[in-house]
């Protein structure tokens, strides 16, 4: 067995698998070296678009991948951090002959130009190409920012990062706690059923009142219309776009002023739908949408007829800025919603009509031509999101808090979604992003997204990924990045396999990472990496090396040997400290073991008994709790009490020395049952359990205030000046 693995190691598809960037081999959670299979590696390169079946196919693929990176002069973007210049840029030239180049500023001036003369006696003759490689050095200084350099016919882009995120916030040592939220589980007496950006200004006038810095917010990304109860903020149809269900229609202006939206607010059939659907414990995502829409597109056709010139002004200019990729979106949208109304396939678009599924298609033109009103409706439906979400910012800075909205973005988006259908080459169709087999989760992960291919990427210069995190940091003085080891290699599971059937494939980590420097300097924004379970080691130092936080869960935050929960002074400074997350159990459901007995009854414990080693791993876990809260003088008393267990676990985490302490909502409310399962859909209510206070009760809560008033003696606000 040793030998034939040895073989396959030596093996052309091996080495074509490495040249793609798979890797052969991980260390598993428990610290055990799985090797991939080669029917495995062999799926993963049909996902990628190459068949082989055997090493002769491998070895023509190879030879095709060395002919056209020597016909290539420079590469397609290099990515160079500022304080390591002058810059060295590869080229690939034939000698004897004199090439032109220069450098373009991003400002659109020239930096420097030139002709290089390639000479074959000083440079070596690269493998199998008939070009030779040199470098042109360049002897300009850049500023940060997205240049270009042109040689011959070819451009590259040429992006020049800084060392670190921003940091500005803690950069003096500040301790800060948050609230964490999942907006669309917010209860208010006002809104339809879902929470909406008008909950959110008045979360951030309560979480300012108590001394927060911060609102930390699930991912806001736009979800699929017609089909709302796909309600995974983690698989959106764009990641680029809001969920316009998170409007407050009533906070339109228009709806003052329309008769039509007033007539309909007042039906009685309609008004009882609304008070059943803000009733419930569950949202209502379906009669939530129906109810919303039918109001937004009053409300459009009233701004159609009456809003004003400068309304129409800014609608005009938000389009603009957006630019053909909001145009994209709305029109996918339009034709899901039109599949739909004609009982036809819409789930998927690579299963719409052939002539519809390519999005610069001239039949998609047609499409768009003819559907112009309702393409339009969408438009101003994300214009009046953003409108929205940016007042909701504004009012945290009025506020003065510290950081103001902290927000998340998902590793990936829906295989079915926008994205994928406007830019296909960037996502790999063939395979799904997920996780290996952990302690939490021993039968591995298989989330349905669609991983961005780091060759194609790369070939992009990286727009797709600049695109992304420009959206989400829009607004905002904090990103969480899900799953951030995604950034250095992700774990990619082909289809037709199981989550244990998989293997990693490499990003370049230091160009990624590098650009969201870039992009945290511009937009005066920390970055946060979901660090958590299967992660290289060192991996949390070279985030905190690129001044990107941590992401520490007091649950994980053990000592491997002995179990002992760390103390506060031994986390990270450079971290961001939680509880727990959507993905775990409240501190409730945890001190009660209900996520254990959740996956009992799901049957996601491949070995039957592995719930009775998990409670007796939960006994022991929930006495070492203690014990750490014993030696902070944090005694709860009695453990029937839970909100004196629950101040005692915030106050030790307030304690920690994290640079930001996020408090989940979910816990303040004492929530038993947690957001989310990991491998369940509809076994489980995911995404759906509503708080059990509203807004309007958290201020007049005396358990609450109990907690809050112990985290503000560990963390006191500090007044921005």
């Amino acid at each position: 067995m040793k030998k034939k693995t040895k073989d396959f190691e030596q093996s052309a598809t091996a080495e074509l698998a490495r040249r793609l960037d798979i890797e052969l081999e991980y260390l598993d959670a428990a610290g055990k070296r799985i090797v991939i299979a080669p029917e495995v590696v062999r799926a993963m390169l049909a996902a990628m678009g190459y068949r082989v079946e055997d090493d002769d196919d491998a070895q023509r693929i190879l030879n095709g991948l060395d002919t056209n990176e020597s016909s290539r002069k420079i590469p397609p973007v290099l990515v160079v951090r500022q304080d390591l210049q002058p810059t060295q840029i590869p080229v690939h030239l034939e000698s004897g002959r004199s090439h032109p180049w220069r450098l373009l500023l991003e400002d659109g001036g020239i930096g420097e130009q030139g002709n290089f003369l390639q000479s074959a006696a000083s440079n070596r003759r690269e493998k199998n190409a008939r070009s030779l490689a040199s470098q042109i050095v360049l002897t300009v200084r850049l500023p940060c920012g997205y240049h270009r350099f042109e040689l011959d016919d070819e451009t590259m882009s040429l992006i020049v990062v800084p060392e670190k995120c921003w940091l500005d916030p803690i950069a003096d040592g500040q301790k800060l706690w948050g609230i964490a939220a999942q907006l669309y589980l917010l209860k208010s007496e006002h809104n339809w059923g879902i929470g909406d950006f008008t909950d959110l200004c008045t979360l951030i006038e309560i979480a300012a009142g108590w001394g927060a810095s911060l609102i930390g917010l699930n991912p806001l990304h736009a979800l699929f219309v017609d089909q709302p109860e796909h309600a995974s903020p983690y698989a959106p149809a764009s990641r680029l776009y809001l969920n316009i269900l998170n409007i407050d229609v009533t906070a339109i202006p228009e709806f003052a002023t329309c008769t039509d939206a007033q007539g309909l607010l007042s039906r009685e059939d309609f008004a009882a739908t609304l008070a059943e659907v803000r009733g419930e414990n569950m949202v209502d995502y379906k009669r939530a949408a129906e109810l919303k829409l039918q109001m937004l597109r009053l409300l459009y056709s009233h701004f159609i007829r009456a809003a004003n010139l400068e309304r129409r002004q800014t609608l005009r200019s938000f389009v603009q800025q957006r630019g053909e990729s909001l145009q994209r979106f709305c029109v996918f949208q339009t034709i899901r919603l039109h599949l739909a109304r004609n009982n036809r396939v819409a789930d998927d678009w690579q299963e719409w009509p052939q002539e519809l599924r390519q999005a610069d298609s001239p039949a998609v033109d047609a499409f768009a031509e003819n559907h112009r009103e309702e393409i339009d409706f969408f438009t101003w439906a994300q214009w009046i999101a953003d409108t929205q979400f940016n007042h909701a910012a504004h009012r945290a800075t009025a506020l003065q808090m510290a950081v103001g909205l902290y927000r998340d973005v998902a590793i990936g988006s829906s295989a079915a979604g926008a994205e994928t259908w406007s830019n296909p080459q960037v996502a790999v169709a063939g395979a799904h992003a997920g996780a290996p087999p952990d302690i939490v989760n021993p039968a591995g992960q298989n989330w349905g997204l669609p991983p961005f291919n780091p060759r194609t990427l790369r070939e992009s210069a990286y727009t797709p990924f600049i695109e992304l995190v420009r959206a989400n940091m829009r607004y905002c003085g904090a990103l969480r990045i899900d799953h951030v080891v995604g950034l250095q290699h992700l774990y990619w599971v082909p289809a037709g396999h199981k989550p244990d059937q998989g293997a990693y494939v490499t990003y370049p980590f230091d160009e990624l990472a590098g650009i969201l420097a870039l992009e945290s300097q511009r937009n005066q924004c920390l970055v946060i990496g979901e660090d958590l379970g299967t992660v290289p080691p060192g991996f949390s130092d070279k985030l905190n090396s690129y001044g990107i936080l941590s992401y520490r869960v007091l649950y994980f935050e053990q000592n491997n040997e002995s179990g002992e929960f760390i103390a506060p002074d031994q986390y990270r400074r450079h971290a961001l400290a939680t509880i727990g997350s959507h993905d775990l159990a409240t501190l409730k459901g945890w001190w009660l073991g209900n996520d254990i007995n959740i996956r009992e009854r799901h049957h996601l414990y491949p070995d039957p008994q592995e719930a009775i080693r998990q409670r007796r791993m939960r006994e022991k876990e929930r006495q070492q709790l203690l014990v750490a809260l014993g030696n902070q003088h944090l005694h709860p008393g009695d453990t029937d009490d839970f909100y004196s267990l629950s101040r005692s676990v915030h106050c030790f985490l307030a304690r920690s020395k994290a640079a930001i302490a996020m408090v989940e909502l979910d816990n303040l409310t004492a929530e038993e049952t947690q957001t989310n399962l990991p491998a369940t859909s509809r076994e489980h209510p995911n995404w759906r359990r509503r708080l059990s206070k509203t807004l309007e009760n958290l201020r007049n809560d005396a358990n609450i205030a109990s907690i809050i008033a112990a985290i503000q003696r560990e963390r006191p606000q500090r007044i921005r000046t």
